[in-house]
């Protein structure tokens, strides 16, 4: 088992709940709603925000602050809900494919890279950078120019204490995690919660973090059986082009989580791994934990074929684009 990881992603759930608690980032998205002239500027506004803040919230945490306003707003005026919230989604995996606490698998493969933060950012930022490239074209080409009539994002209350000190308390816990000190981080968030938002630990999703542990557990002793073991050596998983198509076909059918925790215990480089994983959370709606959440949080009829009818063509355009760029780049 990956306990480092599994503290760090503890850590982060932790802080990152208290800043949902305090209204900070409903706030900001509400307030950015109440400016927006039309459908397209208010979807590449939820877009570009959600794609931000996974960077730093984590993917899934970030769809939990953003889809439920998506939802809210689609009460009170015509905005496509569903095609917004599926969008989101691509967000957040673009978004938090460049940060080393975005998602479950950065976490990971950041720790067993042995890098830096900093480094670890501009390994990954190419292939940020383009499925960003991507993804905007397709916001403008999904969401007409059409006024939005009668929305109203609201506001709610915001506790600033909690805000501010949860946001300084997520800084210190990712320059923890950046010396390895999972077992601090853990500590510092724990302490956190307990002194200013003693509610936050029963509103935290303990079953996604059991869901990780599981993973790590049981895919960690896969990885080592041996009968596993000489496809690791093998020639073709050890080039680029190998590891890049496996890691991708393996993400469509157990999510790109355990793919990476498989593929990095079989010995693959990790910062290859991480671009081919964050490219297989685009496909099926499978490929990542985070559609799963968005589709869950949506609750639309047909909102899986919805997905696919978007999430299939953006990864046939994104694996080439990515590989090239990331190819390109090294």
């Amino acid at each position: 088992m990956n306990l480092p990881s599994l503290l760090g992603l503890t850590a982060l759930f932790l802080v990152i709940e208290a800043i949902n608690v305090s209204g900070l980032a409903q706030r900001a998205a509400n307030l950015l709603v109440r400016r927006c002239a039309n459908a397209r500027v208010l979807a590449l506004g939820l877009v570009l925000g959600a794609a931000v803040s996974s960077t730093v919230l984590t993917n899934d945490v970030a769809l939990l602050l953003v889809v439920p306003v998506t939802v809210a707003l689609g009460r009170v005026s015509s905005i496509p809900v569903l095609r917004l919230v599926i969008f989101e989604a691509f967000a957040v995996n673009a978004g938090s494919t460049l940060s080393p606490i975005g998602n479950p698998q950065n976490l990971l493969l950041w720790q067993a890279s042995g890098l830096s933060a900093a480094s670890f950012v501009a390994q990954l930022a190419p292939a940020a950078a383009a499925m960003l490239v991507l993804l905007v074209p397709a916001v403008v080409v999904a969401f007409p120019a059409r006024r939005i009539e009668g929305a109203d994002g609201g506001l709610v209350p915001v506790r600033i204490r909690l805000g501010t000190g949860a946001m300084a308390c997520l800084v210190a816990v990712v320059m923890l995690l950046q010396w390895h000190r999972p077992g601090a981080a853990a500590s510092l968030a724990a302490l956190f919660c307990l002194f200013e938002a003693p509610e936050v630990p029963g509103r935290l999703d303990w079953s996604l973090l059991a869901t990780f542990l599981v993973m790590f557990l049981a895919l960690g002793h896969a990885a080592a059986l041996p009968v596993l073991q000489p496809l690791w050596g093998a020639h073709w998983l050890r080039q680029h082009a190998g590891l890049y198509i496996a890691a991708i076909a393996l993400s469509q059918f157990i999510s790109n989580v355990p793919a990476a925790v498989l593929l990095v215990h079989g010995g693959a480089d990790p910062i290859r791994l991480a671009v081919a994983v964050n490219v297989g959370g685009f496909g099926l709606a499978l490929g990542s934990l985070a559609n799963l959440i968005a589709l869950r949080l949506v609750r639309a009829e047909n909102g899986l074929a919805a997905f696919h009818r978007w999430s299939v063509p953006f990864l046939v355009a994104c694996a080439p684009l990515v590989w090239w760029v990331q190819t390109w780049t090294r």
